[in-house]
């Protein structure tokens, strides 16, 4: 059972959305794109300060349309935003003590992406740390600790997160030493989520029912970014809204999002507020050496998207 309810309307719609991005973009093959889109009817559960209860949170019905929004793909630095809810969980339960430099990293990571950044969070969250390979009995002990976020998310019960890989850490120029050998040897082990699991987690955070009300609010203020063009970042490779979910907006609108991309995907998971519309999330993954370098297919189907919810 996914956490939104079949919608005919939403189907419809999105069908024709997929549709028409094939034709625009026809290098993309139909096993190159995954796609989850939730549509918050008034009365709007979401990003209302957690107004609502988590119980009340859950049992509120939303709509949605999802296409292959159960494949396991590399989400590359979407997984960012799974450490930001799990440290959160941690600091609540007492688990880890937050710091200065956990905060300022837990910003960089989300707000520029930093690999370098994710690599301390991880750390912190498991209790391990990289290094030089390690014999049989201490790297299975090392294995097991890595493993420490996924044994949260698989504990939460949500079936979207049975069959998700949240335990590596992200990479520059790829892992080396243990976290090599931890990958695997054909790489079988390396991060791997769904687009209806980050709609999930994201729904959770906008909900106000991620860890806690406070909580949510705060990873919230570190999602959102800015559609005006001046105030993006210049020094980076990617700002995460040229080339993805925010191309497609209008500069009135607002959007809290965590991009990924490396040279074989390019993803986009996002909130968004448009003018006099309803508020919707829209979580967008494609694969392929071609995919990950256009730069207009996310920006694409986010006009499309926006144009079908003012239809509604």
């Amino acid at each position: 059972m996914v956490f939104f309810q079949k919608d005919e309307q939403l189907e419809n719609l999105g069908n024709g959305i997929l549709e028409a991005t094939w034709s625009e973009f026809p290098a993309l093959a139909r096993n190159q794109v995954a796609l989850t889109w939730i549509v918050y009817d008034p009365p709007v559960p979401v990003n209302t300060g957690g107004a609502l209860t988590p119980d009340a949170f859950w049992h509120h019905p939303v709509r949605g349309f999802q296409y292959r929004g159960v494949e396991r793909i590399y989400p590359a630095s979407v997984v960012k935003l799974f450490y930001l809810v799990a440290a959160n969980e941690w600091i609540e339960k007492g688990m880890i003590q937050t710091s200065k430099e956990l905060e300022r990293a837990l910003r960089d990571m989300i707000v520029d992406s930093s690999n370098d950044a994710t690599s301390l969070v991880v750390d912190i969250l498991t209790g391990s740390t990289s290094g030089p390979e390690l014999p049989p009995g201490p790297f299975e002990t090392w294995q097991q600790q890595r493993h420490f976020i996924n044994r949260y998310y698989h504990s939460l019960g949500w079936e979207d997160m049975e069959t998700i890989n949240v335990c590596q850490k992200t990479w520059g120029d790829g892992p080396y030493g243990r976290d090599r050998a931890f990958y695997g040897e054909m790489f079988e082990n390396r991060n791997m989520v769904t687009t209806n699991a980050t709609a999930r987690l994201l729904h959770s955070i906008v909900g106000g029912v991620a860890v806690s009300s406070m909580r949510s609010q705060q990873m919230m203020a570190l999602l959102q970014r800015s559609l005006n063009p001046d105030n993006l970042p210049q020094d980076v490779e990617e700002d995460q809204v040229t080339g993805f979910l925010g191309g497609g907006l209008s500069q009135d609108g607002q959007i809290w999002s965590k991009a990924g991309w490396t040279s074989q995907v390019r993803h986009d998971a996002a909130y968004i507020e448009l003018p006099n519309q309803r508020p919707y999330l829209l979580v967008v993954f494609t694969e392929g050496k071609t995919q990950a370098q256009n730069r207009q297919i996310l920006p694409f189907i986010s006009g499309l998207v926006a144009q079908a919810v003012a239809s509604l």
